[in-house]
């Protein structure tokens, strides 16, 4: 099984889980962070180098505030809870997205993880808060423009991306049977490959993630160029 070293996951379903059981919305999300949890650890025995799990987008501040707020406040506790776990692991927390707009308790424990977990380099896990690829984009060109560069080549906007060391993800993977990207990582995902399963998120298990890159491994990776059984150019 070819394993690729950056994962990108939407994670997509926690409400409508919580919904069928008849339990409130905050239920699926708790259920949603455990998984979550599971998923890190799975991801960093299989050798998965970078994972990028899809935590909250710039267009949830439309959901209730009260659900914001407790989005906010699970990040929290999950994180420092969570924290002796990460350092004893070698597992690298970062964040993408404009943090900076979080509220202040969220964002100073999202920059504490990172000074915490700066020198581990097992895993790299990278949550996407506050974050929109769209809106990436367009800070991307705003850095650039502001450094006086006038005319704008791929590998400028790539540098000045939120985390520009970081590969682009192979396999982008949606659960709860939504079939789009939802703004995620637009600039990144030109190549990934995509894969949709049904299954909710937190139905989400270790037969689903090794299912999903076994399918990622059978696939030819091509970038534009034609496939080995067809034969090269001259």
């Amino acid at each position: 099984m070819k394993i690729p070293k950056h994962v990108g996951i939407i994670m997509d379903g926690n409400g409508r889980w919580a919904k069928q059981r008849g339990l409130k919305r905050t239920m699926g999300h708790e259920r949603g962070a455990k998984v979550a949890e599971d998923v890190i650890q799975w991801a960093s025995d299989l050798g998965i180098r970078y994972l990028t799990l899809y935590s909250f987008s710039t267009e949830n501040w439309k959901r209730p505030k009260e659900e914001v707020s407790f989005l906010f406040s699970l990040m929290v506790r999950y994180l420092e809870s969570r924290l002796n776990k990460i350092i004893r692991e070698n597992v690298r927390v970062r964040f993408t997205g404009r943090i900076e707009e979080l509220p202040q308790e969220v964002f100073d424990v999202c920059k504490r993880i990172e000074e915490k977990s700066k020198n581990n380099s097992k895993i790299d896990v990278i949550l996407a808060v506050n974050y929109g690829g769209r809106r990436e984009i367009v800070d991307a060109v705003n850095k650039i423009i502001s450094k006086g560069i006038k005319e704008i080549d791929i590998k400028d906007i790539s540098n000045n991306l939120y985390l520009p060391d970081v590969p682009d993800p192979e396999l982008i993977i949606r659960t709860s049977g939504e079939i789009r990207i939802s703004n995620f990582l637009l600039w990144q995902i030109a190549y990934s490959e995509l894969y949709f399963t049904d299954t909710l998120w937190p139905d989400f298990t270790k037969d689903d993630l090794i299912k999903a890159i076994e399918n990622y491994s059978n696939r030819e990776r091509r970038f534009g160029s034609i496939s080995s059984d067809e034969g090269s150019e001259k």
